[in-house]
């Protein structure tokens, strides 16, 4: 993977290349940045550059057999480990080697893609995927054996935060002391879930989401759209260019999260004092807890942003409100007087409360349905 290839970022391209053509790269780095900032496929390039001793900022000039093995990701040194779950193939036990074909064309096909594309990909979509027990023992084993180009060996881990404990716990070992000419190359979204004793163990790296001219001037140069749609769906990508994607080719259209989102604060407005309206939330509640977990907890994100961007409104940001509601006879701007300085904090921490709910696998129905009476509650807070 070329440098050039990737959106943006020029800082931690010119840190990466300088440090490892001096010889300075840690044994153990963890990369922090939100979906669609391209920590995954700067990883990747990173990982050829050290492993193919290039010299310039497209990523040539050393080994070109090593380089044209990173094409299709099949670099003998360079190992994966992702998310996965059984699946109608994987049965038992599964872990990131059951899935590599569908791993490689996954990055190639989309290398800005998010963990719900992926477990979408490998039709998992209703499951949590993790990295389990099983996976770290498969890492341990890769990793013992010598490097066959007799150089490096990286291990890139994606989705670090899914590491369960006892993976965690049995990798501490090898992240403190790695067998030789072996780098750790951990991708997270969300810093706060790796576990304390995994963090501490690495130098950490920060990515910012991508600014909509890097977005609007990816979109015209890759997609081919006019400038102004580029601009538009920029807007309201809010840095994450895989977000920008999927509002071009209008993916995700599986969920209609934003009819739920109607049907549901309508339904709060309506039960105050309204016994036939609580059961249009409990019925609301059993709907969304028919879907898997990974897009429930994907649409109460969408839930939070809906309720950001009305407050936003109702106090006059106007140029930070980038949702344009399509669901008939709802408007974000009658909507946004009943989001204000004395509701928004408790929306956002029973929101917040009941993903962290679901993602611990309780029961969706009772979460959804105890949401949305306090959201009832909120909704009519003056």
């Amino acid at each position: 993977m070329l440098f050039s290839e990737i959106l943006g970022q020029e800082h931690i391209k010119s840190h990466l290349t300088k440090s490892a053509s001096a010889g300075r790269v840690p044994h153990a780095q963890l990369f922090v940045g939100p979906e669609g900032s391209g920590a995954l496929p700067m990883v990747i390039a990173y990982a050829q550059y050290i492993l193919c001793a290039n010299t310039d900022d497209e990523n040539n000039g050393g080994n070109e057999a090593c380089n044209l093995k990173f094409n299709n990701l099949s670099h003998p040194d360079l190992h994966f480990v992702f998310p996965v779950a059984t699946n109608s193939e994987v049965k038992s036990h599964p872990v990131s080697g059951n899935f590599m074909k569908s791993w490689r064309e996954f990055v190639t096909e989309t290398p800005y893609g998010g963990l719900f594309d992926w477990y979408k990909k490998i039709d998992i979509a209703k499951k949590q995927g993790q990295i389990g027990v099983d996976e770290a023992q498969e890492i341990v084993k890769s990793l013992s054996l010598k490097a066959y180009e007799g150089g490096h060996k990286v291990m890139i881990i994606w989705m670090a935060d899914r590491m369960n404990i006892s993976s965690a716990n049995k990798l501490l070992k090898l992240l403190e002391e790695p067998p030789e000419k072996t780098i750790f190359l951990l991708v997270t979204e969300d810093e706060d879930n790796i576990l304390q004793t995994i963090l501490s163990r690495c130098q950490v790296l920060h990515f910012g989401g991508l600014s909509e001219q890097v977005i609007t001037d990816g979109l015209v140069s890759r997609e081919n759209i006019a400038a102004a749609d580029a601009k538009k769906l920029a807007h309201q990508a809010q840095g994450n260019y895989n977000q920008a994607l999927h509002l071009l080719h209008k993916k995700g259209d599986e969920y209609p999260f934003e009819e739920w989102f109607v049907q549901w604060v309508r339904a709060a407005f309506r039960a105050k004092g309204n016994a036939a309206a609580i059961q249009d939330l409990i019925s609301w509640s059993e709907q969304i807890a028919s879907i898997g977990r990974e897009a429930q907890k994907q649409f109460l994100d969408f839930c939070i942003t809906m309720f950001r961007q009305a407050l936003m409104l109702n106090y006059q940001a106007k140029d930070l409100v980038y949702v344009e509601p399509t669901v008939a006879k709802f408007k974000l701007e009658n909507f946004a007087p009943f989001v204000n300085g004395n509701n928004i904090n408790g929306i956002f921490t029973e929101i917040s409360d009941a993903i962290y709910h679901i993602e611990r696998n309780g029961n969706a129905k009772i979460i959804l349905t105890d949401l949305s009476i306090k959201l009832t509650r909120l909704i009519h807070k003056k």
